[in-house]
């Protein structure tokens, strides 16, 4: 009985003689990477949202279309006392194509402003501000809408123009202007309050919205750091904004790992 003793005693000892020693080895051969390196390579500067110039490039041609279009209706549609000059400026085509083609490649453009601010707003994303890609989601995407909305409009009015013309002398004239004009004052609205986002965002340099959270809960001593459901919060932007999570913090540690094992070999 005592042997057995013994023997146990001995199978612990050598057992924790055992753990001690596979503890002071790494499971990793080769020289740990230290923490200073580790921070250096792993801190990202902060990228700026490159679309104010594009904002600004699409205001631009804008107030141009419009203002050309007013010029056209006053000079050509409205007053037969310069046609002659109108037609040897516009070479012979039609006032009334040429509102129209210039109102299709305006669309054209704002379409390409809408794809390039999506993407740019899906890399912001991926880089971990989803507070500020939810804060902008709805307003990046309103010019293209007012725009779709207004080609229906002068679709409607261009149709049945002569019929309104027949009731009231050059209606479908000023109806065409009117919603010109009324697509010009709602686009500058929305583009001038996403630059403004754009221009706030661009100027704090915020961190992504994990570090920040950690930041506020580090230097906070009241604030709330478990998540989930509360009263008087929405499940699906609390389903949406974890899922959010998840996914930058999935894409964040795949970065993390292949950054540790590019240090480990050097």
């Amino acid at each position: 009985m005592e042997s057995e003793r013994t023997s146990a005693y001995g199978n612990n000892t050598n057992a924790d003689f055992t753990q001690s020693t596979d503890d002071e080895h790494p499971l990793i051969d080769g020289p740990l990477v230290s923490q200073d390196a580790l921070e250096s390579v792993i801190k990202r500067e902060f990228q700026k949202l490159p679309t104010h110039w594009a904002f600004s490039v699409l205001s631009f041609f804008h107030v141009v279309y419009v203002a050309l279009c007013i010029a056209i209706t006053l000079f050509c549609w409205i007053s037969d006392e310069h046609t002659p000059e109108c037609t040897a400026a516009l070479q012979g085509i039609d006032s009334k194509t040429v509102v129209l083609l210039g109102k299709v490649a305006l669309w054209v453009m704002v379409f390409i402003f809408d794809r390039f601010v999506q993407r740019q707003h899906s890399a912001v994303r991926r880089r971990g501000y989803m507070d500020f890609y939810r804060l902008t989601r709805g307003i990046k995407n309103l010019p293209l809408l007012i725009h779709s909305a207004g080609n229906a409009l002068i679709l409607t009015v261009i149709a049945p123009s002569s019929l309104l013309d027949a009731r009231v002398k050059n209606l479908s004239v000023y109806l065409l202007l009117s919603i010109i004009c009324l697509e010009l004052l709602l686009t500058l609205i929305c583009l001038i309050r996403y630059a403004e986002h754009v221009r706030k965002f661009n100027s704090k340099k915020p961190h992504p919205d994990v570090t920040e959270q950690e930041r506020s809960h580090g230097f906070s001593s009241e604030a709330h750091t478990e998540t989930g459901f509360r009263d008087g919060s929405s499940l699906e932007d609390v389903v949406e904004k974890q899922a959010d999570l998840i996914d930058y913090l999935k894409q964040h540690n795949s970065v993390l790992s292949r950054r540790i094992l590019t240090l480990t070999g050097q």
